[in-house]
């Protein structure tokens, strides 16, 4: 249900779908859907928003699990480029937590969970580098990954907003340059 009730609203948009549209995409009766989401459309929607968040990590692999030399920081950069370049404006994970409301506190639990998650992937391959002597020992990778991911943030919410993905790029080239250029200073 989750996963049709997904499709559909990135083919129709979030506003636009109706519990009757997910239920007729998934064969699924109306007893059925309350059954699993007592809540209504607010419940599937933060399943929905719960759907997406994962994608947001799965769609980095095997790139964001497997930092461990420049060129897969590359490779993990332009993974990031064309996902948000293919959704450009229309991000579904944003669709459904903007539907929702606004910061609740299921729909802040959904995007810090993302958030720590993707951070942490961030933050173990500055640590993989530190150790293998690519960037500098002294750098706070836990800091650094969160100064990445929120300038990556902002290059996507600058992107949904004009569609350009000029910001997102120059976030993660900034961010990956200061890594890089942290490890020369050092020497």
């Amino acid at each position: 249900m989750v996963e049709g009730a997904a499709e559909q609203i990135h083919e129709q948009g979030v506003f636009s779908v109706t519990l009757e549209d997910v239920m007729a995409r998934t064969a699924t009766s109306k007893s059925q859907l309350f059954h699993y989401f007592p809540g209504g459309k607010d419940d599937l929607l933060l399943a929905v928003a719960r759907h997406e968040a994962d994608r947001v990590i799965e769609d980095q692999q095997p790139e964001l699990g497997s930092l461990t030399s420049w060129a897969a920081w590359d490779r993990w950069r332009e993974k990031v480029l064309a996902r948000y370049r293919t959704h450009g404006s229309d991000c579904p994970l944003h669709a459904a937590l903007a539907r929702l409301g606004g910061a609740t506190d299921a729909t802040l639990a959904v995007a810090g969970e993302l958030l720590d998650r993707w951070q942490r992937h961030l933050a173990e391959g500055i640590r993989h580098l530190q150790a293998e002597g690519g960037t500098a020992p002294g750098l706070d990778a836990d800091r650094e990954a969160a100064a990445l991911l929120a300038g990556i943030q902002g290059g996507v919410l600058i992107l949904m907003t004009t569609g350009a993905s000029t910001h997102l790029e120059a976030a993660l080239d900034a961010g990956i340059a200061r890594l890089c250029a942290a490890s020369r200073q050092e020497r």
